[in-house]
């Protein structure tokens, strides 16, 4: 009887346990929403107020506003622009949070603009391939520590839906070089967008004496920017305020030549030729540009409605004032005979240029087109300008003189001086058939100033296939430049210079090749330079000064870039071959390379790694000088160094906001030769392990 007692009870729980779940799906036919769930202790579904959509929405809202703010911001809500790509159009480029090239943190050390340098990032510094300047105009000639100083023209824009910040740190083992750099930029409403960017490098150098403050590079970048897009797409405004403060020691080189050839010693004792001497450059400006869209505005849809705005009409006004001032101090006695001559004092050199330059530019932009819903076709665009540049130098030495009193004192003495102007007008002519064929000239011309003469003339042609066929551009331009102040009239302690040159002409054609989806590039270049500028010296001399060679260089110099990728294994590689008939004046390698292999890894389940090795390496040449006291490389002794592969060992990594890496530099040191050089007399660093981290915040 027990028995049967036990599976009547089972049964009646499973005929109870039916009837609850009918009662379930019958008050709920829709599980999955919430406001249509039913209470279990109340049955009874037929009763109560409906409520109506709005109710329903209302009642969710709460219940979300209740739990824990579900939304994750990330790179998505960011988009950054730069005064370039708003230059026809509101273009706005995504945040870029990859690892591609993550670990070539220093301007020294970039793939395709490799640089030769006096040891480590923050000394002056030079491109180690052929890269003219395409510039024309007012030029001081100081150009050693370009690549640390930030420029108004670079500053980068953001579209913030949320706050961003960016961290970005690379320490060493020691206090070798460190590197920290802030970043924050938000919108206070969807129209204006500000932000700012600060800057350090500090270092002690591989071969230096720490405890001397002058030895050391210690380097200040800040900017403050805002951008604002007004409702209607039609005005614009970028304002900014740049201040660099670069300070690089120029000791002259260790005593020791041979460095890499005595046994392990510490080098960071090792003495210098000028123990208290360096570079202080200081620039400070302020930066406005507003262009304002007249008449029609067209626009073509761009992939998911995403809509491009394009003018008809445009006119702009750039406003920009420049302070810049250079300085070279040295103090105590040239005992290793560094400097060729001195002129106002034997043991102390307050040499100082300061420039002021205050410009105005107008442009007006005109644009005839035939539009698709998708696509431009048959553009027809005319852009003119004119600028004005007001410029004023002064030179300064520091020079022993009697005061009001008659004592000697040493006090800074103005040497030489001048204020010019110079008017340029531009012209801009672009011609687009379709979005596969392209046609662009361009012409800037001084026609009224101290550099009067002075042109730039370029065309582009560009020819585009389907999008495996890749697209051919093909180039060319005409130049014409006056010789800059330091090659014609330059007054410092060490360096007195008064000569006049012609102006410098280069003439170029290329042929450059591009197909993205095969991750290929070729560009073919053509440089005929004539009266070309530059610094020698005499035959084993240090006594460097200008020249200008009479006759004509060529020049040829092939580029090739691939990117192979095979399951995880990555393999990218940049090639250049220069060839020029005048080696001995252009001091530049005939081959270069730069070769980059690595495997992509999940590491722990959450670090998306590659894990590689970056080589670079080039030919032989003659290593350039360096001149202290004139911030020039020059062409000095002839001297050839061996040249081997640099290897750097590397794993790179990205977790969630935070990418970073941990590299060793000069991983072979020892393999092949126990150290390298690039500029004459100036070992480069040793082997360092170096650890980078970058962490981003959107909130």
């Amino acid at each position: 009887m027990p028995h049967k007692l036990k599976y009547i009870l089972l049964l009646l729980i499973c005929v109870f346990t039916q009837a609850a779940f009918a009662q379930i799906q019958r008050g709920n036919n829709n599980q999955n929403d919430p406001q249509r769930r039913i209470n279990l202790r109340d049955t009874t579904t037929t009763s109560g107020k409906k409520l109506t959509d709005d109710q329903q929405l209302d009642s969710l809202r709460k219940k979300q506003d209740r739990k824990k703010d579900s939304i994750v911001f990330n790179s998505k809500f960011i988009r950054v622009t730069n005064e370039r790509l708003l230059r026809d159009s509101t273009q706005l480029m995504p945040l870029d949070t990859g690892l591609y090239n993550f670990e070539n943190y220093s301007p020294l050390l970039q793939p395709r603009s490799p640089k030769i340098s006096l040891g480590n990032t923050g000394l002056p510094a030079r491109s180690l391939l052929f890269e003219p300047s395409r510039t024309i105009g007012f030029d001081p000639g100081l150009h050693e520590l370009d690549p640390y100083i930030l420029k108004p023209e670079n500053i980068t824009y953001y579209r913030a839906r949320v706050a961003y910040t960016q961290l970005y740190l690379v320490g060493y083992t020691g206090i070798t070089e460190q590197l920290f750099k802030i970043t924050h930029a938000q919108n206070v409403n969807p129209q204006l967008n500000f932000g700012f960017n600060l800057n350090f490098t500090g270092s002690r150098g591989y071969y230096s004496n720490r405890s001397v403050l002058s030895q050391n590079v210690s380097d200040v970048n800040a900017a403050a920017f805002t951008w604002y897009e007004s409702k209607s797409k039609r005005y614009n405004l970028l304002t900014n305020l740049v201040y660099n403060n670069i300070k690089a020691p120029v000791t002259g080189s260790i005593l020791n030549d041979s460095i890499f050839v005595t046994g392990s010693i510490d080098k960071s004792s090792q003495p210098v030729r000028l123990p208290a001497s360096y570079e202080n450059w200081k620039t400070a400006s302020f930066y406005l540009k507003q262009f304002y869209y007249i008449g029609h505005i067209d626009s073509i849809v761009n992939g998911k409605n995403k809509a491009t705005i394009l003018p008809t009409q445009r006119v702009a006004y750039t406003l920009k004032y420049e302070a810049n001032k250079y300085e070279y101090l040295q103090n105590g006695e040239d005992t290793y005979s560094v400097f060729p001559d001195y002129y106002y004092g034997s043991n102390r050199s307050r040499d100082s240029l300061t420039i002021t330059h205050l410009q105005n530019d107008f442009s007006y932009s005109f644009y005839l087109r035939s539009k698709t819903a998708k696509a431009i076709k048959n553009e027809l665009k005319l852009d003119l300008g004119l600028t004005q540049d007001i410029y004023s130098y002064r030179q300064y030495v520091s020079d022993t003189t009697l005061n009001q009193y008659g004592v000697k004192v040493v006090q800074p003495a103005k040497v030489q001086g001048s204020s010019f102007q110079d008017l340029t007008i531009k012209g801009r002519l672009s011609y687009k058939l379709s979005e596969r064929a392209a046609l662009e000239g361009n012409v800037q011309q001084i026609v009224q100033g101290r550099d009067f003469g002075d042109f730039l003339y370029d065309a582009k042609l560009t020819l585009a296939g389907n999008d495996k066929a890749g697209k051919i551009i093909l180039g060319g331009y005409s130049q014409s430049s006056t010789a800059p102040l330091a090659y014609t009239s330059w007054i410092s302690n060490h360096f007195i210079f008064h000569n006049k040159f012609s102006n410098q002409k280069t003439n170029s054609l290329s042929f450059n090749y591009v197909n993205s989806p095969l991750k290929l590039d070729f560009k073919a270049e053509y440089f005929l330079i004539t009266d070309y500028l530059y610094f020698t010296a005499q035959e084993n001399g240090i006594d460097a000064h200008p020249a200008q060679l009479g006759g004509s260089i060529n020049m040829i110099k092939l580029s090739f870039g691939k990117s192979i990728a095979w399951r995880r294994w990555h393999f990218d590689d940049y090639f250049v071959y220069q060839k020029t008939d005048y080696q001995s004046t252009l001091r530049t390698p005939q081959f270069y390379n730069y070769a980059s292999i690595y495997y992509k890894a999940l590491l722990f389940n959450v670090l998306y790694s590659n894990i590689g090795m970056d080589v670079r390496y080039n030919s032989t040449y003659t290593a350039p000088s360096y001149a202290p006291g004139l911030g020039q490389f020059y062409n000095g002794p002839n001297v050839t160094f061996s040249s081997y592969p640099v290897a750097t060992l590397f794993i790179k990594a990205t977790l969630q906001r935070t990418n970073l890496f941990v590299m060793y530099d000069y991983a072979n040191q020892g393999l092949f030769s126990k150290g390298y050089y690039t500029v004459n007399r100036y070992p480069q660093q040793d082997a360092l392990l170096k650890i980078g981290i970058s962490w981003s915040f959107y909130n």
